[in-house]
């Protein structure tokens, strides 16, 4: 069973514009990926990550707009709740594929239990975020 894209946005807390940002971006790095693994390009692997951080980019300044369209319409409470989830979530992903690049490129001697502790976070804050959904 599939989900709706109306449930979609409501477990996962992002708007149909985040989710289309992400999925774009998704596919420019697995053809990257693919490039580099194949041998086809012999660009360094933070080459490969540039448009995963470009889109957590983007998605942090569209969380912002949505922020400050939120509070000037009076939804204060709602508005806070929703930057802090969204930051926090951005930052531990980011941090994930920061230190995940890292470790590709062997720059730092991290175990890969130390790289995905932060994307663990993210994912806990997604599961209460779902869990608050009336």
């Amino acid at each position: 069973m599939f989900f709706t894209l109306e449930e979609l946005v409501k477990w996962l807390g992002v708007t149909v514009f985040e989710m289309w940002l992400n999925l774009a971006s998704l596919l420019i790095f697995t053809i990257l990926l693919c490039l580099k693994l194949e041998g086809a390009m012999t660009t360094s692997w933070w080459n490969v990550f540039v448009p995963l951080f470009l889109a957590d980019g983007l998605n942090a300044y569209f969380c912002v707009i949505v922020f400050i369209r939120m509070y000037k319409e009076g939804l204060y409470k709602k508005a806070t709740a929703r930057l802090a989830s969204s930051v926090v979530c951005l930052v531990c992903v980011f941090v994930f594929k920061l230190l995940f690049c890292q470790k590709l490129s062997a720059q730092n001697s991290l175990s890969y239990s130390e790289v995905f502790a932060s994307l663990f976070v993210a994912l806990q804050i997604l599961l209460v975020r779902a869990c608050q959904i009336n």
